[in-house]
Formats: structure tokens, sequence, C-alpha cells
């Protein structure tokens, strides 16, 4: 077959295969992804491979042949895997997971790297500008790049913290079906996946245009299912956990307090426990999940000279969240003292508690009594009842998905290549909300004229309801279930346009002292944004109970001008104790205008310097620093003020705990002028309970006023390839990443330091006149910080560029193969020493190093030390490997020497650590610390057989030795990564599974 001009530009192009610099530099990953693409049989690659070699940055890469070992459904489970990865949301998050899946690089934030596939960005998945790795078509990827650090240079905003690069297979020709069977051995999570993939290179091999074709469902595995998942357990007592917001109703009786209704529903109980709701059935640790996909790419050479490219992905997701009932929790209703449902015993302890005489009372009990009556009286009392009648709440997201690109390359000159591309992407995310009361309906039906009539004024089709008696009394008929709850459905879409215009080569020059000649590119990109967020019931309100807030309507855009310039220059080679001297540089000015009128505009620079010095054979020198720039995304810039939900486990001027259990004295002296300046009242100071769930409402939204953030990256490191040590590749890099001026929101230890100090039960004098003390308003009806959100808005977390983030530490990398004689052994792996990881939400406040501890404040662990290590022993036609992970032990922040300075009292609120009661079920008299979590390891088997050219069979086991996840209780972290009494995105909550797949290629 001839060499055109385009055969030698695609040979000797990086940016087409590696996607991490715009600069025509040789990398041997290139030529083994060419290689393979003329094959039918995967090369062998390994976990690090050799960017590494080629780079003066950092490459952690996924490559070919662990993609074929570790059995994965969906990327993340890809990347779940490597140390420097933190887990974000994705199939293991329930509550929170809004039917995507997130990558977050070193910790910093899944909003602060972008996602590339083959170099170039794909549309968002929503608000927040994110990649849904759920789109990513895994039959076709080759391998996958993990660029550390600063990359705003080469890809733009976003990529602070680095890039994710999945490579697609290039030039692939024939057919392969790939068919892949999971299942737990306790006989759920069942994943099937099958993927086709198609394609041909056609006129004398001047094009090659290739399809494929994925289906993949998961089915739930519930929480109930799992011994250590099966009831919720409390952090802070270890026995039953829960919420508050449970079966039977509990109501507050104005001076009374708090009391719950008895299981016979004939009177309240006559103290303030009650029995917390279990809510861990209904939740699950693996989300059900259905995707279609489709991937198709094709080029063809024009000429000689020019070559025609496109690539389309379009994909169909169905995820389908599933929490425990809705009902209300803590809404104001009003409750009519002639409310039929009223024992007499249950009408006496409203009209006590509210300073209702008994004369009046017994007047008010007249069922004929309508509203504007003199004898008429009611009282207004929060309602914490959980509706299981209804049923467990049910999201289903159904995202459609396309990203359309056509470009066109070809050469210059022989040393000089253009690029010319475009792309269009959109992203539709269709929510629809089953199962959810609505808090007005629930106030309705409280004003019954009879048993079956409501007062005129309520809503059309009102049913009276008795949420007095027990559960699934005669009043919730199907009538009354029908009136209470209606489907909601919140629609977001996100657009992304972009255009993006290179020129690559040498200038055919050398330095003086070099012999490889002097590298550059410039370029220009063009990208525009939009998303919208459109929701009916949600829109304003928070109506639906338990949804934690209003979803309001957004509508915002930006777009970008930028100019990028790159350049390598090898200043020495094949000199003594100089074999290379490689030095790198690059600049991209960028012009932001964002749709809105009062919103300034705003231009930035981001640039970056690295080199490489190789004095001998076998070691290599780098460094890297850059300055990275992330603007705003269109959430953070066009998000309404809200009231949601946030994770607080320690309400200073709670005295009671979830349960009713008395934790501390009433509040005296400054503390109790600060809890009623927050909007406690004389009634409700001495009963506040703490936050229901570990969750407390907070209030925050965008801020057109929030400008770029700034990171500084530096890295250095070294490359070893000892020639006494054949095969064996070795890598170690120091990594710090700063960023300043940071978005961010305060965390809620954050907000309540602020106002209480360091030691919340003794906060200073006058800290109740503080702004930061008055910001925090109560719920009018108990003092506590849940309840309506229309009411009770809680921490107030505002968005700024106040934030400062840090994370550093060191990677080591290893790759070995060798000949043993009966078999050829391959060792790579990867470890990550993590020194640093933290966060100040202002200058001058606490900086929060997360770094060996967990806690809501750090959402999840953070640990010191992570390693993967996969050992494979390769025979003629059959492999066997073994991956092992390790995860080093955490403590909870409040076990931390400086926990008083973190915004906590020393002797606050600690977890438990003993014996578990009986409350807990079948773990009961099991020792358990929810203090520390020991280190973890994992260990996944897998053995491969080549039945011959075209069948291969791959059987795995995961999580071999049926490692249990630790346990720390339901409110030790972040409602999004605590669930389940454990972090299930951290650990395997699932236990040991078995995966079978077969590949067939012709």
């Amino acid at each position: 077959m001839k060499t055109s001009r385009i055969a030698q530009f695609k040979a000797g192009s990086a940016p087409l295969v590696l996607g991490l610099a715009l600069i025509a530099s040789p990398a041997f990953a290139q030529d083994a992804a060419e290689d393979e693409s003329n094959q039918d049989i995967v090369v062998t690659g390994s976990l690090i491979t050799n960017p590494n070699l080629e780079q003066a940055q950092p490459v952690t890469v996924v490559g070919a042949e662990e993609i074929d070992l570790q059995q994965s459904n969906v990327a993340e489970e890809l990347l779940r895997e490597l140390p420097g990865v933190t887990p974000s949301v994705g199939s293991a998050v329930n509550n929170g997971n809004g039917g995507a899946s997130f990558v977050n690089l070193r910790g910093l934030g899944s909003n602060r790297n972008v996602v590339l596939i083959d170099g170039y960005r794909l549309a968002p998945a929503e608000l927040n500008g994110r990649f849904d790795l759920n789109n990513i078509p895994l039959a076709l990827i080759e391998r996958v790049d993990l660029l550390t650090g600063g990359a705003s240079t080469t890809y733009g905003a976003d990529a602070v913290a680095g890039v994710v690069n999945f490579v697609t297979r290039r030039n692939f020709s024939g057919l392969e079906v790939n068919l892949s069977n999971q299942l737990t051995e306790e006989g759920d999570g069942h994943t099937i996946r099958a993927d086709v993939t198609i394609g041909a290179n056609f006129d004398d091999g001047r094009g090659n245009a290739v399809f494929s074709i994925g289906y993949q469902q998961s089915d739930p595995v519930y929480q109930g299912a799992r011994d250590y998942g099966r009831f919720g357990l409390s952090s802070a007592s270890g026995g039953g956990g829960g919420s508050g917001t449970a079966v039977p109703s509990r109501f507050t009786l104005g001076t009374g307090g708090t009391r719950q209704m008895l299981e016979d529903g004939s009177a309240f109980s006559g103290v303030s426990l009650y029995r917390n709701f279990n809510f861990n059935p209904y939740n699950v640790y693996q989300t059900p999940f259905e995707r279609y996909n489709m991937f198709g790419a094709a080029n063809y050479e024009i000429s000689d000279a020019v070559e025609v490219y496109t690539r389309g992905i379009f994909s169909k997701n169905t995820v389908d969240t599933i929490i425990a009932p809705s009902g209300s929790f803590g809404v104001a209703v009003q409750v009519p003292i002639n409310n039929p449902f009223l024992t007499t015993a249950i009408r006496n302890s409203f009209c006590n508690g509210n300073g209702i005489s008994a004369a009046d009372c017994a007047a008010a009990a007249n069922p004929a009594l309508r509203p504007g009556d003199a004898a008429y009286r009611q009282v207004t009392s929060a309602l914490f009842r959980r509706a299981t009648e209804v049923g467990p709440r049910i999201s289903e997201y159904t995202t459609t998905y396309f990203d359309y690109r056509l470009g066109f390359r070809g050469g210059v000159t022989d040393t000089i290549n253009w690029d010319v591309s475009g792309s269009y992407g959109q992203s539709e995310n269709l929510q629809q909300i089953k199962g959810y009361t609505l808090n007005s309906r629930v106030r309705d039906s409280f004003l019954a004229s009879n048993t079956t009539s409501c007062f005129s004024g309520t809503a059309a089709g009102c049913v009276p309801i008795n949420w007095f008696g027990p559960e699934g009394n005669s009043s919730w008929t199907p009538a009354a279930i029908d009136f209470l709850n209606e489907v909601s459905t919140v629609r977001t879409t996100s657009t992304l346009a972009q255009a993006r215009a290179t020129l690559n080569g040498d200038f055919g020059v050398a330095s003086p002292f070099g012999s490889d000649p002097i590298s550059f590119a410039v370029g220009g990109e063009y990208r525009e944004y939009s998303a919208a967020q459109n929701s009916d019931l949600l829109a304003a309100g928070g109506d639906l109970g338990g949804a934690g807030g209003a979803a309001p309507n957004i509508d915002g855009g930006y777009n970008v001008y930028e100019a990028i310039g790159e350049v390598i220059i090898p200043l020495v080679q094949d000199r003594p104790f100089f074999q290379d001297l490689t030095i790198e540089a690059g600049i991209r000015y960028s012009s932001y205008s964002i749709d809105a009128p009062t919103s300034p505009s705003y231009n930035t620079t981001t640039w970056k310097v690295a080199g490489s010095w190789t004095p001998v054979d076998g070691i290599k020198f780098r460094g890297n620093y850059a300055r990275a720039v992330r603007a705003p995304n269109i959430a953070e810039l066009f998000s309404p003020v809200n009231t949601g939900l946030t994770n607080l486990a320690d309400d200073p001027c709670a005295v009671f705990d979830d349960a009713g259990v008395r934790i501390r004295a009433n509040p005296t002296g400054e503390l109790r002028a600060v809890c009623l300046a927050q909007g406690a009242t004389a009634s409700t100071i001495d009963s506040i309970a703490q936050p229901i769930a570990g969750q407390a409402n907070s209030t925050g939204g965008g801020n057109l006023n929030v400008g770029p953030e700034v990171g500084k990256t530096w890295t250095v490191g070294a490359v070893f390839e000892p020639d006494f040590v054949p095969g064996l590749t070795m890598t170690v890099d120091y990594y710090n990443i700063t960023i300043t001026g940071a978005i961010t929101s305060p965390t809620p230890g954050d907000a309540i330091s602020a106002c209480f100090g360091t030691n919340p039960t003794s906060p200073a004098a006058g800290a109740s006149a503080t702004d930061a003390c008055r910001i925090i308003r109560r719920d009018p009806l108990t003092g506590g910080l849940n309840g309506d959100p229309n009411t009770t808005p809680g921490l107030f977390l505002s968005l700024s560029n106040l934030g400062r983030l840090e994370a550093s530490g060191i990677d080591f990398q290893l790759n070995y193969t060798r000949d043993i004689g009966f078999a050829d052994l391959s060792v790579a792996g990867v470890l990550n020493w993590q020194e640093t990881s933290s966060f100040q939400s202002a200058p001058g406040g606490y900086v929060r190093d997360c770094v060996g501890y967990f806690s809501s404040n750090c959402g999840q662990p953070t640990p010191e030390i992570q390693w993967s290590v996969r050992t494979t022993l390769s025979f003629e036609s059959f492999d066997v490997s073994l991956l092992w992970r390790h995860i080093d032990g955490t403590v909870y922040e409040g076990q931390a020497a400086d926990f008083a300075a973190r915004g906590f009292a020393a002797s606050g609120r600690a977890l438990f650590n003993g014996t578990l009661p009986a409350s807990a079920g079948s773990l009961a008299g099991t020792q358990e610390n929810f203090t520390t979590i020991g280190s973890a390891d994992y260990f996944d088997l897998t053995a491969r057989v080549n039945v011959n050219d075209n069948l291969t069979i791959v059987g795995s086991v995961q999580n071999l030795f049926n490692t249990a996840p630790p346990l720390v209780g339901g409110e030790a972290g972040s409602t999004s990564f605590n669930s389940g009494n454990t972090f299930p995105s951290t650990y395997d909550s699932l236990g040991r599974r078995y995966v079978l797949s077969a590949k067939i290629r012709f």
C-alpha cells in the first residue's frame, strides 16, 4: 500500500492519539495503538505504560490489557481502581445520584477536570459542566490516559486537576462481539453487557469506518439484602439509627415539646423518646441501570494531502434511584381541634400544649364548626411522618445524549500539519419523580369536615387522612394515596458547540546542541455552552415531601474564544551527561462572554513550562509548572438562591438526639442567646433535636459575580529503566496543586464554627449579635435546623471566590515483565501517597486537611496511602491474573488532635465505640469502632483463555475473599457517600462477585 502524506501525518502526530499535547511528538503508546488496530488480538498492555517515558508531565495509563482483565461494565469502574482518583457520584450512590457518573481527580472536585475522547471535549451532562462517564463506548476504548495537574493550557478551563482521556481503537477492521454476565454471591446485582463492533478498511486503505453498538443492564442490590446494611445504625450511639420522620406520626405540641403517637393511635406517648424509621432496606448499594449506546467513526483520504474524519456518539441511559418513602419532614400543618380523627386524649394534648383552655377545647371539638366560626380553633404543629402507604420514592433519570464531530486535516509542508474540526453535542436528562407526597396536600388532608370530606378552599379531590392513627389505617384509601402524590418532572438540557483549528509540526531547525528539530503548535478554539433546567412541581416552594427543597428553573450560557501556542525545544542531545535535555512551554489566552446583562465578561491567561533531562541511559528527570484557570460553570453563575439539604451531625443548640434521647443540658448563657437569635423560641429552645438523619437545611445558590479561580501546579519526578534489570520501568513523581480564589461554599462545620467558635457549647460573648450567627435560621416550630424549606433556611452556605484548595503527594509507578521459563510474568502497579488534601472556605478561616480522616465536612475517607498492583502469568493460550487494591485506614475527624480548632468542642459528639445492641439486628453483639476505619485490601482473580483465534473467554472472581465494608453508621460522612452504614463508593459493599465474558472476533 502506498505511503501518502496523510499516512505519514497519522504515524507521527501524537495529538490524534494521545491527546496529551498539541505538539507533534513521538510516543511509544501511539505505536502500540497503531499496531493493535491491524490485529485481531489486543496487544499486551499494562496499568503503567510508556507515555510516562515520553512526556514531561506524569501520565497514568489504563491499558488494553487492564481493560480486558478488569471486566468493567461502565467507565467509572475503570477509574475507581486507581489511586489518585477519588470516588465520585456513580452507581454506588443512591441518595444524591442524578443518573450520571463523574470522576474526581485528587479530591479537588468532579468539576475541576476534563474528560476527553481522543483528545476532544464532549458535551457535558448537566449545569456543572461535567461529562457523564456512562456515555463512554467501552467496546472501542484502547486505553485511558490520566494526566495529572493543571492542563488548562492544552484543554482550556476546568482542567485544573488534570484530564482523563479515553483513547479509542484506530482503524478497526473486522467483527467483534463482547458478551458479559455478572452476579454476586448472594444471587443479586445481575449485570449483563453486550457489544457488537464492525469495521473495515476500504478504497485500497484510503479509508476506514467503524460502528459499535452496545447494551447494558444492571439490577438493584438493596441495602436490606446485606447484614451490614439491613438496619440503619446511629454513628453517635451505635444503636438503631434512621430518621425521626417515622411511623407512627410525631407532632410538636407547643410548650409540650415533640411527641410520637402510640402504635394504636389512641394518644401520644408519655415521653420524648420515639422510634426512628429504618430507611436502609429501601435504599440500594447498586442502582438499577439500563443503557443503549452507539459509536461510529470514519476517516477517508480525499487526496494525498487532505483527509476527512468524523465521529458520532449516541446513548440512552436510564437510572432508577430508590429511597425510603416520602412524607412530612417537619412540615407545618394546621390541625383543627374538631378534626374527626382526633381522640379525646390527642385533642387534649394539642390544647394543653398550645394554651387552649379546657372549656374552649371542648367547644372547639364541635364537628359542625368551620373556619371563621367564633368557637373554631386550630393549632399549628410540625408533622414528622413517613407515608409508607404510598411506597418508596423513585426517581427515573432518562438521559439521551449525542455528540457529533467533523474535521479535516492534512499537511502544509513535509513537517507542518493542519487540523480543523468542529463538533456539537447535547445531553437531555428527564427526571420523573414518583412516590413523593405533596406538602400542600398533606396540609389540606388535615382540614377535614368529616372522615370523607375536606373544608372548602382545599385542593380539588381532597381526601381526609388520619395522620394520628396506626400505619395503614382505613383512611389510607387508594383515593387518598392518589390525592397525596403526583408525578413530577425535571428536564435538564446542556449543549456544547465547539470549533478548533491548529497548525503543528517543526521548524526544520534544531538547537545548536540538539539533533531533533524544534516543534511547535499554534491554534484557536471557540466553545459555546448553554444549559437549562425546567421543573413543574419542584420549580418553586419545595412542595415535594423529602425532596430537599425546590429545583428552580435555570437558563444560562457563555462562550469563549481562545488562542493557543506551544513549543518543544530539544536543547541538548547526545552529549556526555546530556543524552537529552528538552524544555516545553505553552500559553492560552481566553476571552469569556457571559449570557447575562449584569454579568461581567473576563479574560484569562494560562501557561506552562516543563522540562526533562536524560543524563545517561536508564534515567530521566522531569518537571512541570503550570498556571491553570477554571471559569465558573453555568450552575455556579445562574442557579437561584434555594434551600436544600446538607450534612450536619451536631447542632450545638440540640439537647436531644434524633431518637429523642437527651445528649446534653439545656442551653444557657450566650449559647441560649445564640439559639434564640437564630429563631428558636422560649417554648422550643429546651427541646431542640439533632438534624434528622444527619441532614440539615441549607441555603445557597449561584453568583453572577464569581470569577475564574486560579490553580498553580508543579510536579517533579524521575523515570528509571535500569539496564541491569531488563523489563523494569519505574516512575516517581511529586505533585502539588494549589487553587486560590476557588469557587466554593463553606462546609457545614465552617458555618457552625464561624458562629459558635471552637467550642460550640460555650460561644464567645456577643456571638448572638454577629452576622455569622444571625444568618443561621431555625424552624419556628421546633427550633431545629430541619423543617419546611419555605420557613427554615438553615445554614447559609454562600458561593464565593474566597476558597482555597490544595492537594499534594507522590505517585509511584512500576512495570516489570520477564520470561520465567514456564510463563511470562508481568507486574504493574501504581501507588499514591497523599500528603495534603485541604480546604479553606475563606482567608483567615481554618485550613481543613482531610488526609487520614472521614467526616461530613470531608465527605468521605481520604486515605494517606493507596495502591493497585496487578500480577499476571501468561502461558501460551492461558493467562491468570491477580489485582490487589489497598486502601489505607482513616479515622473520624473528631479524633484529630486539633479537633477543637476545626470548629468542634473537644468534648462534643463522638462516634460510637463498643458492642452493638439488639437494635442492630443480625449484627447485635459484635464489637465495632465507628471512629476508625482500618486498612482494606481487595483481591480480584481473573483467568483468560484464548480458545482459538476467534474466541476468548474470561472468568473473574471480584472481591475474592468477600471482604465486608467497614461500619461507621449513617451520619459519619456526607449523604452522597455515607450510605448503608458505610462508604459504598470507596469500599466494596456488594461482596464477592462472579463475572464470565466471551469475546468473539472475525
